[in-house]
């Protein structure tokens, strides 16, 4: 400590449909947090193409940081800064740090263009086995691929560049590299033979640093404009959101499943190793890095982002439906419905949400039950079956034991969608903390200031966590939960038993 005030953190924590700027105090009795700004987020579209605005963003996080600065109380201080973000899109930077040009969001579609020569040049299966990671169309290095030319930039991660414009530094955070298809996932660093084989430079992104390691101070400029000292670090925390929920789940014990449900929904388990058997290219299971060196092995699973595009849909339609109402209703309707497959990638773009989802389940020989209550039932109850499926397939290619299922983020606040994940899977559901995000990243800044002690562990972190945590406890229905996507027409009885097996 460089002063006897009380130090405070700041978490900037950004996803695919909002940010925001949060206020941690972690005192003996665990963490709090503080919102002092939110702000929307969203992909624009620039010339027929899905963009991040980056600069926007970057213009909120100072607001943030401003507000942080005059929120404080008597005899605090802001010691560092964390930021995270979404994996996998990245913005290029010449050598004077001047970006070439707005980032692409990952729903833009371009990086599934780039697939099969990417696979020509270095088939998956080798792929894989050397990265862990699991096959989606617009991971980094298919858009790498479809980049014009990477010559004379470098290639900085969303949570990097906001971070580097904060500091003046250049630094890959672990976690969020992990997922761009390019590492070693034994070693976790960058892997020099999958970068020749596919002709990206070796200098392309910068070397890596790890969660609670000190990336820099503030820039002068940064420091005037916020009313921050020049002093106040920015600290790597788990800079892939992912990475720093799970991170902030609050089990007490191993033996635990998590989903991390938000835009998207990350089903898996925690693991020291990472598993790169067939059978798990196969799952299209990924391996990527957690804090401490752990593995987060798991599966991107279709999210709430079908729900959030419906609402939008029937707003623009002049329908401005109450979401509570709806989900109400939703859970009024009976079980058994019509599944879809939450993972399709005919519902990664936007567009017309509830006719794509009423043609799948059409497709797949039912029909949603009329109004929007019965999309959104529809969703939900697909959503629970491909969290128990997934579950299923962690615990059985992992060889791990499961005794409860942890749901943290936006999607452990749904009720229905809580139940519906305790039925299919047979298991317990603690849900909760929403703010798992920030949490994590707060308490990785804490770790590194001293505040949990100079041998304090993950096991530690989540303990702390659990102290202050709001969850909630679903116990699975008897007989009669939702159908397994895949399985059908197998019911939740038939997952228990698979569940608890070795």
């Amino acid at each position: 400590m460089i002063d006897d005030a009380r130090p405070v953190f700041v978490a900037v924590d950004i996803g695919a449909s909002s940010g925001r700027v949060i206020l941690g105090r972690v005192g003996t009795d665990g963490p709090r947090l503080q919102l002092v700004h939110r702000f929307s987020n969203g992909a624009v579209e620039v010339d027929g193409t899905l963009r991040w605005d980056v600069h926007s963003l970057f213009e909120q996080v100072l607001a943030g940081l401003t507000l942080a600065s005059g929120a404080l109380e008597p005899g605090e201080r802001i010691a560092s800064i964390g930021v995270d973000t979404w994996a996998v899109d990245y913005g290029l930077i010449d050598d004077d740090g001047a970006l070439a040009t707005l980032p692409y969001s990952h729903r833009d579609g371009r990086g599934e263009t780039a697939v099969a020569a990417v696979h020509q040049r270095m088939d998956f299966d080798r792929l894989y086995s050397t990265t862990g990671v699991q096959f989606l169309p617009f991971n980094t290095l298919y858009q790498l691929a479809s980049e014009a030319s990477l010559e004379g930039v470098q290639a900085l991660l969303i949570p990097d560049l906001l971070c580097f414009w904060l500091t003046g530094r250049r630094a890959s955070e672990a976690t969020n590299a992990s997922t761009t298809g390019l590492t070693d996932a034994r070693t976790g660093g960058w892997d020099p033979g999958i970068l020749a084989r596919l002709g990206i430079p070796a200098g392309l992104f910068p070397a890596q640093i790890e969660p609670g390691q000190t990336l820099g101070m503030l820039l002068p400029g940064i420091s005037r404009q916020t009313g921050l000292p020049p002093n106040t670090a920015v600290v790597a925390v788990g800079s892939h959101d992912t990475a720093s929920a799970v991170a902030a789940v609050p089990a007490l014990a191993e033996g635990f499943a998590y989903i991390s449900s938000g835009t998207w929904s990350l089903v898996g388990v925690e693991l020291a190793q990472p598993v790169l058997s067939p059978a798990s290219r196969t799952a299209n299971f990924t391996n990527e890095r957690g804090i401490d060196g752990t593995v987060r092995y798991l599966r991107n699973v279709g999210g709430l982002w079908l729900l959030q595009e419906c609402l939008r849909s029937w707003t623009d339609a002049g329908d401005s439906p109450d979401l509570a109402a709806l989900l109400a209703e939703a859970a009024s309707l009976p079980a058994g419905g019509p599944l879809i497959d939450a993972d399709s990638p005919e519902f990664i773009p936007p567009g017309n949400m509830p006719r794509r989802i009423r043609d799948a389940a059409h497709r797949a020989g039912g029909v949603a039950s009329a109004g929007p209550a019965g999309v959104v039932r529809c969703i939900l109850e697909s959503l629970a079956a491909a969290y128990a499926r997934t579950v299923r397939q962690a615990v059985d290619l992992s060889g791990t034991e499961v005794d409860v299922v942890h749901i943290v983020g936006g999607g452990s606040q749904n009720t229905l969608l809580c139940q519906l994940t305790a039925d299919a899977t047979g298991l317990p559901v603690v849900a909760g903390p929403v703010e798992a995000t920030a949490l994590g990243n707060v308490m990785v800044q804490a770790r590194a200031a001293g505040l949990l002690g100079e041998t304090a562990s993950l096991a530690d972190i989540r303990a702390a966590v659990a102290r202050t945590a709001d969850t909630t406890r679903y116990t699975p229905h008897g007989e009669g939960g939702v159908q397994d996507a895949v399985t059908e027409p197998a019911r939740r009885r038939h997952l228990l038993p698979e569940l608890r097996s070795p």
